[in-house]
């Protein structure tokens, strides 16, 4: 049995909701946009990480949920540095606090034959790593949804309304199946067909409006969809549309100082929080997003 449920009342007391997605192998983009937590002037947020004599963070034992939206690796240059940021948040925190969802740059590692960039962290990993990472993909470590206090998260996000238990199971009995019996193609294509709702690329070279939770992209998002946070598609700053809102700030500030940061859904119906990082390398927070 997994040790990540799949949404906030399984987990004791009522921690604040922190997400962050599309590392995208920028290590550095990530530890300034989860240190942003605790950096600000406002003591209302006690940090989520903190940083060891070595750089490295570790889980700080305050309470919160983490959830890293999907795409760890690909395109910087420390895709396997931002993976193991995460495992090692995963193993310090609590069970169930450190969620790892899956992205589209995820799915290239279990769908080589269907999802890859040519010479992508996520297609270069050698047969041991692949079956490495589905093996955690089968024991639940890596998921596709979480259901929060008024928000569901996934790396894309879905129109009709889904159950992340649902969705997490399939992804568990798909990673299972491809360990089981191997990663021809000839399965992978099962895979990908017989679990659409998470796999399907779609239309428009895998952002489509019929794309799965791990790649459609968020104009395709409708306003009235049920409340959702997603990631994927790159913004400058978080982007509310109705029910529906995008975190994904990284990549598109990748270039320029400050920019990066985290979502925060607080409990009991309290609203949303945007904490960033400033172009000084202050903090900038926005309450209701």
């Amino acid at each position: 049995m997994s040790s990540h449920p799949s949404n906030v009342d399984a987990v004791s007391g009522t921690p604040r909701i922190v997400h962050i997605s599309d590392l995208h192998g920028y290590l550095t983009d990530a530890r300034s946009a989860l240190t942003a937590i605790g950096d600000s002037d406002t003591d209302q947020y006690p940090p989520l990480v903190r940083s060891d004599d070595d750089g490295r963070l570790h889980w700080a034992g305050n309470e919160y949920i983490l959830i890293v939206n999907g795409d760890v690796v690909d395109r910087g240059p420390a895709s396997k540095e931002c993976m193991e940021l995460v495992w090692r948040l995963q193993r310090e925190a609590p069970p169930g606090r450190v969620r790892y969802h899956l992205g589209n740059h995820e799915l290239a590692i279990l769908l080589p034959s269907f999802v890859h960039w040519p010479q992508t962290y996520s297609t270069t990993l050698d047969t041991d790593e692949q079956r490495a990472f589905l093996t955690r993909v089968a024991e639940g470590d890596v998921t596709v949804a979480y259901e929060g206090y008024e928000y569901t998260y996934s790396h894309a996000g879905r129109n009709e309304a889904f159950e992340a238990a649902d969705v997490n199971a399939q992804i568990q009995a798909a990673a299972s199946e491809l360990l089981t019996d191997g990663l021809t193609q000839a399965i992978q294509k099962r895979i990908a067909s017989n679990y659409a709702t998470i796999c399907q690329l779609g239309r428009n070279g895998g952002r489509g409006a019929d794309a799965g939770l791990c790649w459609m992209d968020f104009t395709h998002l409708e306003p009235s969809a049920p409340p959702q946070i997603v990631g994927h598609s790159k913004r400058v700053k978080p982007v509310r549309k109705g029910n529906v809102v995008c975190g994904n700030v990284i990549r598109a500030n990748n270039a320029t100082p400050g920019g990066e940061g985290v979502l925060i859904e607080e409990p009991n119906g309290n609203g949303l929080t945007a904490i960033r990082r400033s172009p000084d390398d202050g903090v900038l927070v926005t309450h209701d997003i």
